[in-house]
């Protein structure tokens, strides 16, 4: 029989649950335990806890929830433990990681792996004007920058796993890596297995952001939501030719279905057919995902072209404060009274602006939720007797936005009847961190890996890499030709899961037949111009549509549509979380014999 490993996703963000380490450990079976807890705007917070105190920077959660209370139970089932918790500070990390692992008096292996942060060389990269990957904004100034990371990739934690390491703390890698490093360490995976390489990628993508796999942000909730207080969270069993299945713990609530792992697997993507990591470029074109059993899922068929020459560096910088609050009004024409308070709000804000000789505010937003109008037909409520009016600036001075928050307070006995609202103490600025991403050379990026207090040096090498135009695209699918036959109007949500998410300021919509037949009925109505359409209220860029075949889905990439997308922006979504329920009420032409 070949080989196979189980890994269990602990972790997909920093604030995930504390149950789920326990839950793995305790239920899972796993071999190896991964945790996520990194996000662009996560390195900017341990940045600024790094700059106040040597001794932060790192995911304290990963000390508090995984490492501290499971120690022992890790150690006794010879459970390896791989997680990016070391953000800016993996040392730190690893050095309160060692000193349990001594109080406990046990014989475990911490490994760090070092070379991603890369704030010591602003100077330098400065003056090589690196432009924004994307915008091609100019590189920001130097006093303004947070942090700087390279994403590194996974051959660095093989390479301590070879070393014996049983913990690795790492720094920004990309959250596939900590799930790819275990597979090419127990499979001996060389940068050459391209299509192993897609495969473990691809099932680390599934685990990265824990629950989302098993039934969290599920199109079919009403079939996840049994026993959600302990929803389970992902296994994958990894076999060695890069398939595996998808499970969760015996006993725990949610679900694993063909739906789930195809919405986590477009989840977040934007061409799947070049989805670039630092190891290999993945096409999950053709990726075909098929229920096995209950709560079992396989995945199967991802393939990989040659990784790229460069890493990709995050930079966060700040860029001015932003501040806002959200108010209640219910009742008889409680849309009107909230547009009112809005607008008064403001007006009394600029007033004091202008005494205290203070710029404009640089950016504001007000968005009437549950007010039909808001945003046009597609997202109405009709009839809705209750709004929330949430009301929001950037200003390039804190004052700014101090002078708007009181002034949005001091209205509260001059507004129209209403208002209302549970609140606590006075909301405060807060900085605007803005990203900033760029393409390093792989060999200007010096990484190390220090294993049970020895360090040694990594080189990681790279041929150049398929570029995008040369993939063959597939064909759009073709309608069966019948005679003729009585069609009838279905909503998407019938017919398709949908699952959307954010990279920097663009977002990405993915939709995913429930069944085969469906899925050019589907492609025919949803195009480009459709979705244009939809996002008419936020789009700022293009939309591009990418066809995958073999789970019989569609992905869209939505380019400039979260205004600046994370906290730097003012939406009330900054992040496109609910784009994909915009578009699935959409009514779609299919023979009535087929439904």
């Amino acid at each position: 029989m070949s080989k196979k490993i189980r890994i269990g996703g602990a972790s997909g963000f920093w604030g995930d649950a504390s149950l789920a380490s326990a839950q793995l450990v305790s239920k899972g079976n796993v071999n190896y335990l991964v945790s996520d807890y990194l996000a662009e705007i996560t390195m900017s917070i341990m940045a600024r806890a790094r700059a106040k105190n040597e001794k932060l920077g790192y995911a304290t959660d990963f000390i508090q929830d995984l490492i501290a209370p499971n120690l022992s139970e890790i150690d006794r089932k010879g459970i390896k433990v791989i997680s990016n918790a070391g953000g800016v500070n993996p040392l730190a990390c690893a050095e309160i990681v060692e000193s349990l692992i001594s109080e406990a008096g046990l014989n475990l292996k911490v490994a760090t792996i070092l070379g991603d942060d890369l704030i010591t060389r602003i100077e330098e990269l400065s003056d090589q004007n690196y432009e924004e990957m994307y915008s091609r904004e100019k590189f920001p100034e130097k006093d303004n920058i947070l942090s700087v990371n390279a994403y590194l990739g996974a051959f660095p934690i093989a390479s301590a796993l070879n070393d014996g390491a049983d913990i690795i703390i790492t720094g920004r890698s990309v959250d596939s890596a900590v799930t790819l490093g275990a597979c090419i360490y127990e499979f001996g995976w060389s940068p050459d297995n391209l299509d192993k390489l897609a495969g473990g990628s691809l099932a680390g993508h599934i685990l990265e952001c824990g629950t989302q796999a098993t039934g969290g942000n599920f199109t079919d909730w009403q079939e996840a939501i049994d026993n959600l207080a302990n929803i389970g969270y992902p296994i994958t069993e990894i076999s060695e030719d890069g398939t595996f299945i998808c499970s969760k713990p015996e006993d725990t609530g949610g679900l694993i279905t063909k739906g789930t792992i195809a919405e986590q697997m477009l989840y977040e993507i934007g061409d799947p057919q070049a989805y670039i990591l630092p190891d290999v470029v993945c096409d999950f074109s053709d990726v075909e995902i098929d229920s096995v059993g209950k709560d079992q899922v396989l995945v199967k068929n991802a393939k990989g072209y040659k990784a790229p020459e460069n890493y990709k560096v995050s930079l966060t910088y700040k860029e001015g404060f932003r501040g806002g609050a959200m108010l209640t009004y219910y009742g008889i024409e409680a849309d009107k009274k909230a547009e009112m308070f809005s607008k008064a709000a403001f007006e009394r804000a600029r007033q004091g602006l202008r005494k205290n000789n203070i710029a404009d505010f640089t950016e504001t937003s007000v968005e009437i939720i549950g007010n039909e109008s808001q945003y046009g037909e597609h997202r109405s409520i009709d009839g809705s007797r209750e709004v929330v009016a949430k009301i929001a600036a950037k200003h390039e001075d804190a004052v700014g936005i101090k002078i708007l928050l009181r002034e949005i307070t001091g209205l509260g006995l001059s507004t129209p009847p209403g208002l209302s609202g549970f609140a606590g103490t006075r909301p405060k600025p807060s900085p605007v961190v803005r990203l900033f991403s760029f393409a390093i050379p792989k060999d200007e990026v010096q990484l190390k890996i220090i294993t049970d207090g020895k360090g040694k040096d990594f080189k990681h090498k790279s041929k150049k890499s398929l570029k995008s135009e040369e993939v063959t695209r597939p064909q759009e699918p073709k309608i069966p030709k019948a005679d003729q036959k009585e069609m009838t109007l279905v909503p998407l949500i019938q017919l398709a899961w949908g699952r959307s998410g954010d990279k920097g300021n663009k977002a990405n919509i993915g939709i995913i037949a429930r069944s085969e037949e469906y899925y050019p009925y589907i492609c025919k109505i949803l195009t480009e111009d459709l979705i244009k359409d939809r996002f008419s209220h936020f789009l700022e860029g293009n939309v591009e549509r990418f066809l995958l075949p073999g789970s019989n889905s569609i992905n869209f990439l939505l380019h400039d549509v979260l205004g600046g997308g994370g906290i730097t922006s003012l939406r009330n979504d900054p992040q496109g979380k609910g784009y994909a329920q915009i578009i699935l009420d959409t009514l779609i032409p299919v023979p009535k014999d087929l439904i």
